[in-house]
């Protein structure tokens, strides 16, 4: 059995239904889930956790690096950046750490004529 979404392989039993589509896990959380990079109550509970953390938050090795990446080209469309990062993690994982680091207020979206990039805050 195969994803309707990925076509990943699924293994027996493992498969997830969701609005008549079967669904492997992550495919399953992505439909349940999906990332906002508009969320007013996570950017407060960012910045607090922050706060209370002395003002270093507590970045993984995968946010660290999109950090450098837009460090160094000043911006770039996300489907670039996934570029960047040598194709992983998958388009929807990166969305989704995009988000946090929007919560963080560490990136941004910003429109250069037709384009939306992300880049530093």
């Amino acid at each position: 059995m195969r994803c309707d979404q990925c076509n990943t392989p699924i293994e027996p039993g493992e498969e997830k239904e969701h609005l008549g589509r079967i669904l492997c896990e992550d495919c399953h959380m992505d439909a349940l889930s999906p990332p906002k990079g508009c969320d007013p109550w996570a950017v407060y509970t960012a910045k607090s956790c922050e706060a209370r953390a002395g003002g270093n938050a507590a970045l993984t090795p995968l946010q660290e690096r999109i950090l450098g990446i837009l460090k160094e080209t000043g911006g770039v469309e996300p489907r670039e950046l996934h570029k960047l990062l040598g194709g992983e993690p998958r388009l929807k994982d990166l969305e989704r750490e995009l988000a946090v680091l929007r919560y963080m207020e560490k990136v941004r979206g910003e429109k250069r004529g037709d384009r939306v990039v992300i880049r530093s805050w």
